[in-house]
């Protein structure tokens, strides 16, 4: 077997060839918005906003106990995305699913329940709008919401705890839509 040696030098931000902040407010986005429905963990949020960042998210709608920006708990985990980011907030959850529903969103709650819709298995349009809402660290998305929602998604799992953290969630879910929605 031939030892051939690679290297693998990082790659410095100027390799990178990442976006300005003026160009990604007018690049185009992934016809995706994430609501935040009453997560209390400011650094969840920023990690969201970063996340968002990453995969050209459309909008975050906060909703409810979900603090906006700007936050210097929110600015340690979002590192800027906050700033780039669009973003909204709604006292109710309710009101943000009844506007994005108005705007011709298909909402989804992610959210372990019957019937839900396994992540690897659904299958989504590019001509479609879609909105994903992440619930509360303790309480998951509240049932209410989950009942006006057109359907919900889980991400399949195989261990022994039965949730993960919520801007994992996020993440998941954001870069699965990504890989269908825009690859």
């Amino acid at each position: 077997m031939e030892n051939k040696e690679l290297t693998h030098k990082k790659l410095s931000i100027a390799d990178m060839n990442r976006i300005s902040k003026d160009e990604f407010k007018t690049t185009d986005k992934m016809p995706l918005i994430l609501v935040l429905d009453n997560v209390r963990s400011l650094n969840n949020i920023g990690a969201m906003f970063r996340t968002s960042d990453a995969f050209l998210v459309e909008s975050i709608y906060l909703c409810g106990i979900s603090s906006p920006p700007p936050s210097p708990e929110i600015h340690k985990t979002a590192l800027g995305a906050e700033d780039v980011v669009d973003w909204k907030y709604f006292e109710d959850t309710h009101n943000a699913v009844d506007k994005l529903k108005q705007m011709g969103y298909i909402v989804y709650s992610i959210e372990q329940v019957e019937n839900s819709i396994k992540l690897d298995k659904i299958q989504l349009d590019k001509n479609f709008k879609y909105a994903v809402i992440m619930g509360n660290e303790v309480k998951g998305v509240q049932q209410s919401v989950v009942d006006i929602s057109d359907g919900c998604i889980e991400i399949p799992q195989f261990g022994t705890k039965h949730s993960l953290n919520v801007s994992v969630t996020a993440g998941l879910v954001i870069w699965d839509f990504f890989k269908k929605l825009k690859l």
